[in-house]
């Protein structure tokens, strides 16, 4: 009897120990990779504007007597823009021109005499000096005409500089400058913008320039024209971030801009995901193993989980995006990743929203 109880005593502590090696396997909330993680274009807003803007001002000082144009106004290279007073700049052209007509006299009168001297020295009535000193003259007579000449152009093209001339086609889209007013040279007066070039400008965050990579394709839709479509590409990244705003300017040229498309208009530019498979996985998904970006993928027949090393992208206000690693039906832990291990057996439970 003794030796039947320390049997049964024997086997029940083994049968407890066996239901403890086997514990249940624990609740895992997983996301499936598919159309409903594919993450979306990135879609930007933007200011239509002009490649090439170009600042107009008056090359000399004075006072503005004209102003030919308004803004808005479509002008042509060569156009006048606005006019000083040119009153000054024309007595200072007489003048110059005086100058230039008096050297010349000068000039003449100095190679009349230079031409006697040697006449005379040929037949030995002068001495070597008297015609070195004759030859010093015409030479100075030679060079104070260049100089003249030097001045007068000088003077003439402050003269025709009294006319600002637009330097492109273009529009005109600030005016700085009224009748009256006394400006600096260089001072800007009027600001003229290509319009055979048009672009659009972004201001975007950190977190979502990773969709415009210079070369990137880019779909443009107007405000103003919700139903067309406009096809464009990333032109210029900024290298940096603005100093005050923190964001990166981004240009964005428009390949087939029409005559609807003005300055100034607001766009919504759609960008193309950099990959061919872009997913947006929740941010708890992705952990850190060994330094490497990995998420956990789980084996749908046996429940155990594997780490795979990702690529990730942007990191984004509603998840990360992960290029590449992942492939549609994959199972990912969106939930606790941190704390498995190889191998361990789960329970995968779906997530509602990825």
């Amino acid at each position: 009897m003794r030796v039947f109880l320390t049997m049964s005593f024997l086997l029940l502590t083994a049968c407890e120990q066996e239901v403890a090696i086997s514990p249940k396997p624990r609740p895992a909330e997983i996301v499936e990779v598919g159309e409903r993680t594919r993450a979306a274009p990135t879609v930007l807003v933007g200011e239509v504007r002009s490649r090439y803007e170009s600042a107009q001002g008056f090359r000399i000082p004075g006072k503005i007597v004209q102003r030919l144009v308004e803004r808005g106004a479509v002008v042509r290279k060569g156009q006048v823009l606005a006019k000083l007073d040119d009153k000054d700049t024309s007595l200072s052209a007489s003048s110059a021109q005086a100058e230039l007509h008096a050297a010349e006299a000068d000039l003449a009168l100095a190679q009349a005499e230079l031409e006697r001297q040697r006449s005379l020295f040929q037949r030995k009535f002068v001495s070597a000096q008297a015609l070195d000193i004759q030859e010093a003259k015409f030479k100075s007579a030679q060079a104070r005409v260049k100089q003249t000449t030097a001045d007068a152009a000088v003077r003439s093209n402050q003269s025709r500089y009294t006319q600002l001339q637009a330097d492109r086609d273009g529009v005109v889209t600030e005016i700085r400058a009224e009748p009256g007013q006394v400006v600096e040279a260089g001072e800007v007066v009027a600001r003229i913008a290509a319009t055979d070039s048009l672009e659009v400008a972004i201001s975007a965050p950190e977190s979502h320039i990773g969709g415009a990579a210079l070369g990137a394709a880019a779909e443009i839709k107007l405000w103003a024209l919700p139903s067309k479509v406009y096809r464009g590409s990333v032109r210029e990244v900024a290298p940096a971030a603005d100093s005050v705003t923190r964001t990166f300017q981004i240009r964005v040229a428009l390949a087939d801009a029409d005559a609807a498309v003005h300055l100034g208009m607001t766009a919504g530019v759609r960008f193309e995901a950099a990959a061919d498979q872009a997913w947006l996985l929740p941010s708890t998904a992705v952990t850190q193993r060994d330094g490497q970006a990995v998420v956990w993928v789980v084996e749908p027949a046996t429940g155990a989980v594997t780490p795979r090393p990702v690529q990730t992208g942007p990191f984004r206000e509603d998840g990360t995006i992960v290029n590449q690693g992942l492939q549609s039906g994959d199972w990912v832990v969106a939930v606790g990743a941190q704390t498995l291990v190889p191998g361990q057996i789960v329970q995968p439970v779906r997530r509602e929203r990825p």
